[in-house]
């Protein structure tokens, strides 16, 4: 009788455990939660001169009519569209395996800061924001807790880290992801060549594959750990595409 108490307990006890491992595990991401990727979307650049090449590391721009069309068609400012497009391009060109869609960081660029318009902004023709997009503290109140590690350089704020610009960097991820997206010298969070370039390189880090359905929602899982998060992207970006008509 003992021995039957003692292997009811084990059982009891082994349940538990598997149960409470398959919850965490579901709960990582790309295992079990991963969504299909979104279509990637293309879009139309420009036509170059017979027997001309673009120079190295020169992404070619959109083109004019289709930037204007598919602009009209989304709601995106067509500056912030610019940006994305050669953003994804470039990512694209420096990590070949990535195949990010400029829908999909367009998508980020939305939940972010709507395209550099949070707040009543808008973004100039030299793609700067025309006010300093800034999120709340990162003081532990319905945030994670981030002092402060730029001296407030960035965001204002000397004794925590706020995310920034139109793709809400915080400081600390701006540092070793931020690049120079518009040839100026200097990567600006506030600029959104600076900022779509950034974000499309943070999301194809690591050699992922945004093709596959693991790696695009390690990717966007990696930007913002929040399941509806994920969701939300996935949607515009689809909607982009879909919208568009330029799925590749």
């Amino acid at each position: 009788m003992l021995r039957l108490k003692r292997l009811f307990v084990f059982c009891v006890f082994a349940i538990f455990v598997i149960t409470a491992l398959s919850f965490w595990a579901l709960r990582q991401p790309g295992a079990g939660t991963a969504l299909p990727p979104p279509p990637r979307a293309e879009a139309k650049l420009e036509t170059l001169s017979a027997g001309i090449s673009p120079a190295v590391n020169v992404t070619r721009n959109a083109d004019a009519e289709w930037l204007i069309q598919a602009a009209a068609q989304t709601g995106i400012p067509a500056r912030a569209l610019r940006a994305y497009v050669a953003a994804a391009g470039a990512a694209n060109g420096s990590t070949p395996g990535c195949g990010i869609g400029w829908n999909t960081v367009a998508a980020i660029g939305f939940a972010e800061s709507a395209h550099g318009a949070y707040g009543g902004g808008s973004l100039s023709p030299a793609g700067q924001a025309s006010g300093p997009i800034v999120g709340p503290s990162l003081d532990g109140n319905g945030f994670a807790a981030i002092a402060d590690t730029d001296a407030g350089v960035l965001d204002g704020d000397a004794r925590w880290d706020r995310a920034v610009g139109p793709m809400q960097f915080i400081p600390t991820t701006w540092e070793l992801a931020g690049r120079d997206g518009n040839g100026d010298g200097r990567a600006d969070p506030f600029n959104i060549d600076d900022a779509a370039l950034s974000a499309a390189g943070y999301l194809c880090a690591h050699g992922r594959d945004l093709t596959t359905a693991n790696g695009w929602t390690e990717a966007i899982y990696s930007y913002n750990q929040s399941d509806s998060y994920v969701r939300q992207v996935r949607g515009h970006a689809t909607s982009y595409a879909e919208t568009t008509g330029t799925i590749g």
